[in-house]
């Protein structure tokens, strides 16, 4: 489904990946650990273009994407759920849910919003409120719903449990799992390495910007070193 292959990035100067080799298959739930500054953000959104990978390839489908225009990413299918939501705020949740259909029309608009409706019931109470005015979690439902709307096969999404309450981040990770079971891959970035591993069929650690283990979720949940470093086991 998504193969990175050798790739490297950089902002400027700075190295911010180097070399990852990465697979997500179809059907799968994949994880990336790794600490602040690992270069987890950077390699999800070299995907998209930003930044651009400077060296390797990244695939879809066995397809070389590495080059493609972020417009025609899209198209193929991939919807991204970026750090901090990126939600447009002055907008209403259901004027959020059509710009998610920007990639592939707005033909499915009723049945896609009705489906995100029944994924977040909350989102239905608050379809005409400014999204700008709910909490974060609600926010963060509607930045996931908002690219459920676009139709992907293959969902990145980039923190989705950053500064959320722990009940809130729970029900994240339990619709994590409905996404999944209706047929789509998800490649996900996250801090919370306890909940993203439990989740996930395999996941990588990124340390300074290479991939430093690999495995089963939970395979690297029971592993030392990643207890030591991620999960605050002494």
């Amino acid at each position: 489904m998504l193969r990175f292959e050798s790739v490297s990035a950089c902002y400027g100067p700075v190295r911010a990946i180097d070399g990852v080799d990465l697979d997500v298959m179809p059907g799968e739930i994949v994880t990336l650990i790794g600490a602040n500054g690992a270069g987890k953000t950077t390699l999800m959104g070299s995907v998209f273009g930003t930044p651009r990978a400077n060296g390797g390839r990244i695939l879809h489908r066995g397809d070389d994407i590495t080059r493609l225009p972020t417009n025609l990413v899209a198209r193929r299918g991939i919807a991204i759920v970026p750090e901090g939501r990126q939600i447009f705020l002055d907008m209403s949740v259901e004027e959020n849910l059509l710009m998610g259909t920007t990639a592939v029309g707005d033909r499915h608009f009723e049945a896609d919003r009705q489906a995100a409706f029944d994924l977040f019931p909350r989102l239905k109470e608050r379809r005409n409120q400014p999204a700008g005015t709910m909490s974060g979690g609600e926010q963060q439902m509607l930045a996931i719903a908002r690219a459920l709307m676009s139709r992907p096969a293959l969902i990145l999404l980039d923190e989705p449990s950053l500064g959320l309450a722990p009940l809130v981040v729970k029900m994240i990770f339990e619709v994590l799992k409905e996404i999944r079971s209706s047929g789509k891959t998800i490649f996900l970035v996250e801090q919370n390495a306890h909940h993203a591993l439990r989740l996930s069929d395999r996941g990588y650690v990124l340390v300074n910007g290479r991939v430093r283990m690999q495995g089963r979720g939970e395979e690297l949940l029971s592993n030392p070193e990643v207890a030591r470093a991620y999960l605050g086991a002494a």
